[in-house]
């Protein structure tokens, strides 16, 4: 079974337990003879109140709902915020890495895709199934992508390659394709 809780009682003037009903004055601290708010420890100057008051009333820590209150109270407030910016910064920048390759990725994709649709047309033209000269067919395809075509070469067997280019940039730079096509095998 536990017993009652001690509430803290205000101390007399020098730290006394005079002043509290039933008690006799005592000394309270074991460090000074001359009394617990007046003894110098080797972090405070004073050994603040708060010791002074677990003395006087027989436990070892405060009563439940009070807080220590002295020199060295506000040593660590508000690092939970400090630390919390930092994380949301180490979040928002590790968001900000993540879109940055995505969207270079996208545009990779996107100039692929203009690359290959114009090395088709542009076999289809060398192969005669479509009319035009290939690497100008392969230009108006790549435009109609929002690309440019870097190079257009013929190669044997009927094969061309095509490097392409998007007019649109990323921070990591432009972004190019390459494809090869010719006649089914």
């Amino acid at each position: 079974m536990m017993g009652k809780a001690k509430l803290l009682r205000p101390v007399g003037k020098e730290g006394s337990s005079a002043s509290l009903p039933g008690r006799a004055p005592t000394r309270h601290c074991r460090r000074s003879p001359t009394g617990c708010c007046r003894a110098p420890t080797r972090r405070f100057r004073r050994a603040p109140a708060w010791r002074c008051r677990w003395a006087q009333s027989g436990q070892s820590g405060p009563a439940p709902g009070w807080r220590r209150s002295g020199v060295d109270d506000g040593r660590e407030r508000g690092s939970g915020t400090v630390l919390a910016a930092g994380l949301a910064l180490v979040v928002i920048t590790a968001m900000a890495v993540m879109l940055l390759l995505a969207q270079s990725a996208v545009l990779a994709s996107r100039a692929a895709a203009a690359a290959d649709l114009s090395a088709l047309a542009a076999a289809d033209a060398l192969r005669g199934i479509s009319s035009g000269e290939p690497c100008t067919v392969a230009a108006d395809v790549a435009a109609r992508h929002a690309a440019t075509v870097i190079s257009c070469t013929e190669g044997a067997g009927q094969t061309i390659e095509v490097r392409t280019e998007l007019g649109e940039r990323s921070l990591l730079g432009a972004a190019t394709g390459r494809a090869r096509a010719g006649p089914p095998p």
